[in-house]
């Protein structure tokens, strides 16, 4: 980060909520001026409905922030599963898909169907407005068990370098959407007595599998996506600019 120039990290605070809609609006000002000055910008991450929002735009769907904000409440009361009920009974389509433990996604389907009195999936058919601007995907492929592992190993870093900590220093903002992720969702149900610590990290361990598995899944909706196999970073970063210079030779 001390040589390239990086955008929206630690930019913004705990309770802005930046849905994948915000993240859109605020990308693509971001890309307006930073293609005056350059050709190639590289977009990394993490949330694949955020990077399609970016890459590919959303569909125009109504928010209500009065049913949001209800929806919000019946959750911290009773939890998810009620939720995820209605959703099943109303909206089947998106309920298969949907990552049921991303309460975010659940709310703002429900939000759409009790505001409108039509299903979140039926909003989802318009066509997004054009990007100007050409995407090429790159993915690393990772054996599954060398995956796991690594993910496992990256939980035991993240517990020594003081995860619990972090997570005990947030404690007030917990009924935040932004802290019903993979890590402090496990902690936060440690820390209420719920579990073992240990219990906790195994957890953590295995959410995050899942959300890689799911990640995967939602990369290969891309036929197009240049798949990388995984070595090292000097060459893998080698064969992605060696596969996107050849792709950028034939547009």
């Amino acid at each position: 980060m001390g040589e390239i120039k990086h955008f929206f990290v630690d930019s913004h605070s705990l309770e802005d909520e930046i849905t994948a809609g915000n993240f859109e609006l605020l990308g693509l000002k971001v890309l307006e001026a930073e293609f005056q000055l350059n050709d190639v910008i590289v977009l990394t991450g993490g949330s694949g409905m955020f990077i399609d929002a970016l890459c590919n735009g959303l569909d125009k769907i109504p928010t209500d922030a009065s049913i949001r904000e209800e929806l919000q409440k019946e959750l911290n009361a009773n939890g998810l599963d009620p939720l995820l009920a209605e959703l099943e009974e109303n909206d089947r389509e998106y309920y298969q898909e949907v990552d049921r433990q991303n309460p975010m996604r659940i709310l703002r389907a429900l939000e759409v169907t009790r505001s409108t009195g039509k299903t979140f999936s039926s909003y989802r058919k318009s066509k997004p407005d054009p990007r100007p601007f050409k995407v090429h995907r790159f993915a690393i492929n990772h054996d599954r068990e060398f995956l796991y592992n690594r993910i496992n190993l990256r939980v035991d870093l993240m517990m020594e370098a003081g995860l619990l900590d972090e997570v005990k220093s947030v404690l007030e903002y917990r009924h935040l959407t932004s802290m019903n992720t993979v890590g402090y969702r496990e902690l936060f149900s440690h820390l209420d007595g719920d579990t073992k610590l240990e219990e906790a990290k195994d957890a953590i361990k295995q959410n995050s599998r899942r959300y890689a598995k799911r990640q995967i899944t939602w990369i290969k909706r891309h036929p197009e996506t240049e798949w990388i196999n995984w070595t090292d970073i000097p060459n893998m970063t080698s064969e992605v600019v060696t596969k996107f210079t050849k792709l950028r030779n034939l547009e």
